[in-house]
């Protein structure tokens, strides 16, 4: 044991050292000397998405989320001065436009009378004409304020008549009022919890910093895609453009409004989908709204080179038309079949279904 501890064991310690030592020398002054330029650098690969032009039917409907409003009440105004004499309806009654409220006493101005020098000087009777103030608008008196012998004065208000009628409004996005520029044709209206979705036809669209009425169209728009037809989201990356609620996103700029037919049963307060019709063009060219950067009629598109040969894509103006949310119609510059870049050059990357986050294609700039 003595001898194992004194001889054999330190002799095993030397040799495992010793090999140690062999395999760092071999380490750093042999394999380190290798010249490794021979290895194949890794490189990145970018796939870059094409997609034909192609011909389809491009249907341009907006969805815009609104709300049930009641109307309105208008009010009822004297249209003559003098003194209340009769009062024909009371306040709660159900009146027609043009249904007389009540009679107004004015007196008329009459010239002073002329006399003789030999007769006394008389004073002319006085000549009064009688006025009926009449109903503004079909509806519900539902304020009526005015007394027997009460004085009443021109444009004063007196009462109001209750429509009794309902909108449905709902703001919308720039995006949405680029896509209704060509007139909006009618409304599909489907309440929550409410009967079967019905049509709407006076559609009224308003921007918000402007009082006038807005743009109003009792049929469908005109097919083909006008030249105010344009794509508001075109100019967006993957996704852009599109046909969802407008509390999707977006700060609103406008309302659209329609009013609801009198044979519908709804309430004020009910939560409802517009669907509004804004055209319809058949057959035409049309390419991905990720493809084409642009706002209003005009855009741009990147054509890929034939057969993929490597040359940059060419960047083209076009003309657009309607979009659906998906696709967008190409009126000019461009042919059916010619590929474009599916994704506008530097948009984000597009997560696909079974991409996790920070996975998808990314096009780069230029």
């Amino acid at each position: 044991m003595g001898i194992f501890r004194r001889v054999i064991l330190p002799v095993a310690w030397l040799l495992v050292f010793a090999v140690i030592a062999v395999a760092l020398v071999k380490m750093a002054f042999v394999d380190g000397l290798k010249p490794t330029g021979s290895e194949p650098a890794p490189l990145a690969q970018v796939d870059i998405p094409v997609v034909p032009a192609t011909r389809a039917t491009v249907t341009n409907t907006v969805q815009i989320k609104g709300t049930v409003q009641s109307d309105a009440a208008e009010p009822v105004r004297s249209t003559s001065a003098g003194k209340v004499v009769q009062v024909f309806v009371q306040q709660g009654a159900t009146v027609a436009k043009g249904d007389a409220l009540f009679q107004v006493k004015a007196e008329r101005a009459v010239a002073a009378a002329q006399t003789s020098q030999e007769g006394p000087v008389t004073a002319p009777k006085p000549v009064y004409d009688y006025f009926d103030i009449l109903a503004p608008r079909d509806g519900t008196l539902q304020q009526l304020t005015t007394l027997v012998d009460q004085q009443v004065t021109v444009g004063e208000s007196v009462g109001k008549v209750d429509p009794g009628t309902y909108t449905v409004s709902g703001p919308v996005t720039a995006d949405q009022q680029y896509r209704l520029l060509g007139k909006p044709g009618p409304a599909e209206i489907a309440l929550v919890g409410g009967p079967a979705p019905f049509q709407c036809a006076e559609v009224k669209l308003k921007n918000n910093a402007s009082d006038d009425a807005g743009t109003s169209s009792g049929g469908l728009a005109a097919t083909g895609g006008g030249a105010g037809m344009g794509v508001g989201g075109a100019i967006a990356g993957p996704g852009g453009g599109s046909g969802t609620p407008s509390d999707a996103g977006g700060t609103p700029t406008g309302t659209i409004s329609c009013a609801v037919p009198k044979d519908q049963q709804v309430f004020a307060g009910l939560g409802a989908t517009m669907t509004v019709s804004a055209g319809v063009s058949s057959n035409v060219v049309t390419v991905p709204l990720t493809s084409v950067k642009g706002s209003v009629k005009d855009g741009i598109v990147w054509v890929a080179a034939p057969g993929g040969s490597g040359v940059a894509p060419e960047q083209r103006k076009v003309q657009l038309g309607l979009n659906d949310g998906n696709v967008v119609e190409v009126m000019s510059g461009l042919t059916e079949g010619e590929q474009v870049l599916e994704f506008v050059p530097g948009a984000p990357a597009v997560q696909g279904p079974m991409m996790g986050p920070g996975q998808g294609t990314y096009i780069p700039a230029g």
